[in-house]
């Protein structure tokens, strides 16, 4: 099975933030993706202009609540999936779970876009993995190990970090993305969400930096943390 999460294959993000690295990938050579997993509405996540290049080969797409509201005309079938609720069709289960962050597109709908952000756990033939979108720290890593209590891999978004007094409130730091992995309980954690657009105050290379420093702190090695390149 292809699962791609918050593609985004375009060159910029809302027309201000420029992409740092090129995708691993040419859109041209993305085969048939059996769901597309949408995480929240943020530019930066649900990219209109990827889905658009993508749509012929989109088989379903999942985003959280109320995040239809914001998807163009497609031809593929696409679904709202409130948190614990799941979809499931030849093998392959995905579900909604619990974090913290915020609904808005445009910073005039915060007031009522309150559950449009999730997370996902996947599940297809014996392997679980878990995606994190955006989030803050919180009980709802551990709320989820109680529910799935074998998760094989866990993508951890590790910035933005500053300013982190405003940035705490709905982003994890490395130091709490490495938290969050050992709350969930998972084998393999894999960090993503960082040096790709400038979305914060953080320096070239501060998220790994961070990150290496708080493995070295739980003494996890490559084995538990894999690290890959961009793309």
């Amino acid at each position: 099975k292809l699962i791609l999460t918050d593609p985004v294959f375009t060159s910029a993000v809302g027309q201000m933030s420029r992409r740092l690295v090129e995708p691993g990938l040419d859109v041209a050579n993305v085969p048939v993706v059996d769901a597309v997993l949408i995480s929240h509405l943020h530019f930066d996540h649900l990219s209109l202009g990827s889905i658009e290049q993508l749509q012929d080969r989109i088989r379903t797409l999942i985003l959280p609540e109320d995040g239809l509201v914001y998807l163009t005309d497609f031809a593929f079938p696409a679904l709202e999936l409130p948190r614990w609720h799941h979809w499931e069709k030849d093998g392959l289960r995905i579900t909604a779970v619990p974090v913290i962050h915020n609904g808005m597109r445009y910073g005039i709908d915060v007031g009522w876009m309150e559950r449009a952000f999730t997370g996902y756990v996947i599940q297809y033939h014996g392997v679980t993995v878990y995606f994190g979108g955006d989030t803050a720290y919180g009980p709802h890593f551990r709320e989820t190990r109680r529910r799935f209590p074998k998760i094989d891999l866990a993508l951890m978004p590790i910035s933005p970090i500053e300013p982190r007094g405003f940035m705490k409130k709905s982003h994890v730091d490395p130091k709490e993305a490495v938290q969050g992995f050992l709350d969930l309980g998972a084998h393999t954690m894999m960090p993503m969400h960082y040096a790709t657009f400038v979305n914060g105050q953080d320096q070239e290379g501060d998220a790994l930096r961070a990150l290496h420093a708080a493995t070295r702190d739980k003494r996890l090695g490559a084995e538990r943390v894999a690290v890959l390149e961009i793309g």
